[in-house]
């Protein structure tokens, strides 16, 4: 069955209506009807007087209706120069926790594409359709990176480069054909319609440039690795060359676009300039006199063909009226350095599935409206409705829309949809301050026609769209046991039983469980087993007695304070002699023998100094020591002797006393005599020679005591 489409290609400096009749996959030019705007009413591709140009519409679709019926619904195309790409950024902050969800990378990519959409406003009032957007890369930490699922850091950010079209091009085009009682059936993209009649997908794989040389402007698209690639525009085209040939031989601007035409259409045309004299120019010619601004023309469209493809295309096609300029081919292959048949004007002959007819007109001048034509119904541009939180948006599919393009439609701020983050503990750690994140606020929760859904999930025209933001996160929860996890316990053989010893967490100075709740302000001081002293205190197997003497034992004596050694156990690591400060190691065996309570004895001991003075004698051959006190000492106020025990942190004073000499009858103060049966007189010796009691005496003197 044969179906028919009216399609409107409305340029700068006229419009193009076309009829076509579609039977199965091929297609037949039924009418055409082109009609000049009266006066600058587009400028660029954009409408500028609505009410004229919608004037020249309903000219043209009066004439084709006056012999074909009743046209109500009509294909149309946007300039492909009024696509605007913009770069966009956006980061969050990870707090070394890693993103577990490919939503939340959706929706950080939206924020980026929401940043573009303000980088690309200038001011509140500009509106735009997004037409799509495409990762450039992901970065954690500033650098960049394949992908940010499970990775650790500080901050993630994603770079995107989005393209826009702006909403004034689509509802100026809309208006026009209201006036004219026309409903917009589809939408294309001018270079769209045009590749895609002359550049197949398959053919899309290679890197061509598409010039549509119009009036006004060179429109320009490049193809590449099977997509259109870039868009650009030169503001230079036929007009350009119009200019040079009035000029040149001094014809108004009509005139000179007439002869421009009938030259390259005849090979030659006679002309009477303003002065009326007759000038009769062949094509040679004509090319020969405005080659400097045909070169100028195919310079400024290479030029920007390099810069949207950062190097020359394998091979450029030329479309539209100016294509038709005399030498623009060969120069631009030139300026592109490229073979002259890689550079081509092409005709309508080289539209697939086109039936050639008497209708079919001639040149490249048909090739976009006819695109527009097919394409439009190929490959339409679908207006579609949805509702968001009960606000109605309307976009253009340029392509598969889903759900977050529809709330950046709408204007929300994917963000500010997240929960807020909960509060953060700063607390002190072995004297050191850090920081405890609070939770991350749960993603936005997002439904479609009632039902949950994720921001890449395709949309149709009437859905209804819900988001509701996400939960804030609680503040900072952590346990002392998730704060020291990486923390290990010594494993020791203590006196032949293995032991774990754990490290020991003070919080603001008291000692804490281990499923404590840090709050903010803590002081948290972890101690870690290292020396025996550590294991002795960490320990819960330590027996008292050891325990209780481990710590530095420690008196005062006058005035000076001393450690002493007599309190501390004895302490064996793997088998050899160490004390409490040696380092130990995991499975090393260690064995303590406890101390016994310290004596004054000890501490005159470590002292080098007695309590006595002291000799050694015999007496009637048997030894005898003799003593007499030298040091009176007090402990905490009280007189002692070299017995007392002594306690931790004892104030003690040693006064010494000068001595008088030992005498004999000193003697008799530690000897028992049995005077029992005694008769007669005695006498005295020392050292086998008579003496008194009162002989001085010294050590080791024999002393002796005889009867007579």
């Amino acid at each position: 069955m044969e179906e028919r489409i009216f399609a409107l290609d409305i340029g700068t400096r006229s419009v193009t209506g076309i009829l076509l009749a579609k039977t199965n996959e091929t297609y037949s030019v039924i009418d055409y009807c082109i009609k000049e705007h009266s006066k600058r009413s587009m400028l660029d591709g954009q409408i500028h007087d609505i009410p004229e140009v919608s004037r020249v519409i309903r000219d043209v679709k009066k004439e084709l209706e006056a012999k074909h019926g009743a046209l109500n619904r009509v294909c149309v195309a946007a300039a492909g120069r009024s696509l605007i790409t913009v770069q966009g950024s956006a980061s969050i902050p990870l707090n070394q926790e890693p993103i577990t969800d490919d939503e939340i990378i959706k929706h950080l990519e939206l924020s980026a594409v929401q940043d573009a959409q303000r980088n690309l406003v200038s001011d509140k009032h500009s509106r735009f359709y997004c037409a799509g957007y495409s990762v450039l890369q992901y970065k954690l930490d500033e650098q960049p990176i394949g992908s940010l699922i499970e990775q650790i850091g500080d901050e993630a950010t994603v770079e995107i480069i989005a393209t826009f079209l702006p909403k004034v091009v689509i509802e100026s085009l809309l208006a026009a054909l209201d006036r004219a009682d026309l409903a917009m059936e589809a939408l294309t993209l001018e270079p769209i319609a045009a590749i895609h009649v002359l550049i197949p997908e398959s053919m899309r794989r290679l890197n061509v440039a598409l010039v549509d040389i119009g009036a006004g402007t060179s429109d320009i698209a490049i193809t590449d690795r099977g997509t259109i690639a870039a868009y650009g525009m030169v503001p230079l085209a036929g007009d350009e060359i119009t200019e040079a040939v009035s000029d040149h031989y001094l014809l108004d601007f009509p005139t000179a676009e007439k002869t421009k035409r009938e030259i390259v259409n005849n090979g030659q045309t006679t002309v009477y300039d303003i002065l009326g004299m007759e000038t009769t120019i062949t094509y040679d010619q004509l090319t020969q006199d405005i080659g400097e601004r045909i070169e100028h023309l195919a310079g400024a469209i290479a030029e920007e063909i390099v810069k949207l493809n950062n190097k020359a295309p394998k091979a450029a096609m030329l479309i539209g009226g100016g294509s038709l300029s005399p030498g623009i081919a060969n120069a631009l292959a030139k300026k592109l350095q490229l073979p002259t048949n890689r550079v081509a004007v092409r005709g309508m002959d080289a539209i697939q599935n086109l039936q050639k007819t008497d209708m079919l007109p001639a040149g490249p001048d048909f090739i976009t409206p006819i695109g527009i034509a097919i394409a439009a119904k190929k490959q339409p541009i679908h207006y579609v409705t949805v509702s968001v939180n009960n606000k109605i948006i309307r976009m253009f599919e340029m392509r598969e829309l889903t759900v977050g393009d529809c709330l950046v439609q709408a204007g929300i701020d994917i963000k500010k949809m997240y929960g807020k983050p909960g509060m953060a503990a700063i607390v002190t750690f072995n004297g050191k301050n850090i920081t405890l994140p609070g939770e991350f606020g749960s993603a936005p929760v997002i439904y479609l026609n009632g039902e949950t859904t994720s921001v890449d999930q395709v949309i149709e025209t009437g859905d209804q769209i819900t988001i509701q933001k996400g939960r804030d996160g609680q503040s900072a929860q952590i346990t002392l046991e998730q704060l020291i996890d990486d923390a290990p316990p010594l494993i020791i053989y203590f006196n032949g039983k293995k032991e774990t010893v754990k490290p020991i967490v003070r919080v603001n100075g008291n000692k804490k469980p281990l499923d404590y709740v840090v709050q903010d302000k803590d002081v948290i001081d972890l101690q870690q087993p290292q020396t025996v002293q550590d294991v002795i205190e960490l320990s819960e197997d330590v027996p008292a007695e050891i325990a209780a003497n481990s710590a530095p034992f420690t008196i005062t004596v006058n005035k000076r304070t001393i450690a002493l050694d007599k309190a501390q156990p004895t302490v064996y690591v793997n088998g050899k002699r160490a004390d409490l400060t040696t380092m130990l190691k995991q499975n090393d065996e260690l064995n303590i023998i406890p101390a016994r309570q310290p004596t004054v004895a000890d501490l005159l001991e470590q002292l080098k100094q007695s309590f006595y003075d002291r000799i050694h004698v015999t007496f009637n051959g048997k030894p005898v020591t003799i003593k007499q006190k030298k040091l009176t000492i007090q402990k905490n106020g009280r007189e002692v002797t070299e017995d007392a025990v002594l306690e931790d942190r004892d104030v003690l004073t040693l006064e010494e006393h000068r001595t008088s000499t030992f005498i004999f009858q000193d003697v008799f103060r530690y000897v028992d005599l049995d005077l029992t049966d005694v008769k007669g007189n005695f006498r005295l010796y020392k050292n086998g020679q008579p003496t008194t009691f009162y002989e001085t005496i010294a050590n080791g003197d024999n002393l002796e005591l005889k009867w007579m």
